[in-house]
């Protein structure tokens, strides 16, 4: 049997939606799949893939194998042509995709039937927060909550939007980027920031980009900390300020930055973007929300 797994990237926070609040992105990871004697990955290619493990190191082949493992069972040995869209190390979900794929791998190859909420917990569970990992799953808008005890994440739909993304040619792990948050909120300080957070997902599920946007600027929960690693968050910021532009806002860790403005508006601000010269050396790229998460076509 032959197949190929297909899971979207995504973007994280969107803003003060910290480690909760993620979106489906219209850039992909393929893996095709198909039978072999031993286990063999090989990259089809080159500067999305530089550096990942082509053995059992992968994280794809660690994640099913884990589940296989969960269960009982032994993953029958296939070989995996992997491609991707989706850069590493930019806070594009990178590593959420390989969690779901490789889910998503095992629970073919083994037929276990897993339902959604049984890939959601376990994919939380590995990355460490629902965000990314339910965006690649389900597709669209997604807002999560992540316990020790259970995973809850409630679908947002497909919003209406155009997304301009900043990418720089270097990466940030998501370790280092998380070093430079605080340790702890006072009371007053943990206040504000959840209180922008609920608004900023009641303006996205009412669609209500302005507001959202507004949200987006008004963070205290980490952008003011990362933008000190992340130089182009200001930048882009202050390129954007007189164009069409609902809001901007790092995307997951960084230091990807992502631009959201109107349907149809998204090409002028990225020729904003190229023209002001700032970005040389960085891809500035138009994107669209992904309303698919993952999914396996059979050959």
């Amino acid at each position: 049997m032959k197949l190929t797994v297909t899971v979207p990237a995504s973007t994280a926070n969107m803003g003060p939606g910290f480690d909760s609040v993620g979106m489906a992105l219209n850039r992909y990871i393929k893996i095709q799949v198909s039978p072999a004697s031993e286990w063999r990955i090989t990259f089809s290619s080159g500067k999305n893939l530089d550096g990942l493990p082509a053995n059992k190191d992968n994280l794809i082949y660690q994640t099913a194998a884990s589940v296989a493992s969960d269960y009982g069972r032994t993953l029958p040995p296939c070989e995996l042509i992997i491609e991707s869209e989706i850069p590493l190390s930019r806070g594009m979900g990178s590593s959420a995709a390989a969690i779901v794929a490789g889910i998503e791998l095992a629970n073919v190859l083994l037929d276990l039937q897993l339902d959604d909420g049984e890939k959601l917990r376990r994919a939380s569970v590995t990355e460490g927060h629902p965000d990314n990992v339910a965006a690649a799953l389900y597709g669209g808008l997604v807002i999560g909550s992540h316990r020790a005890e259970e995973t809850d994440v409630i679908s947002g739909g497909v919003p209406e939007v155009d997304i301009v993304a900043v990418i720089p040619p270097y990466e940030l792990k998501t370790k280092h980027s998380r070093n430079s948050l605080p340790e702890q909120f006072t009371f007053p300080e943990a206040v504000a920031a959840s209180s922008i957070s609920n608004v900023l997902v009641a303006a996205l599920l009412q669609n209500n980009w302005p507001l959202a946007g507004k949200m987006m600027r008004n963070d205290l929960f980490h952008q003011a900390y990362r933008k000190k690693l992340v130089r182009e968050l200001d930048e882009v910021s202050a390129t954007v300020e007189d164009t069409d532009v609902y809001g901007v806002s790092l995307s997951g860790a960084g230091p990807t930055v992502l631009c959201y403005a109107p349907v149809g508006s998204g090409q002028e601000v990225l020729d904003t973007l190229q023209e002001a010269g700032d970005f040389s050396g960085h891809e500035v790229a138009l994107l669209k929300v992904s309303e698919q998460g993952v999914k396996v076509e059979y050959e």
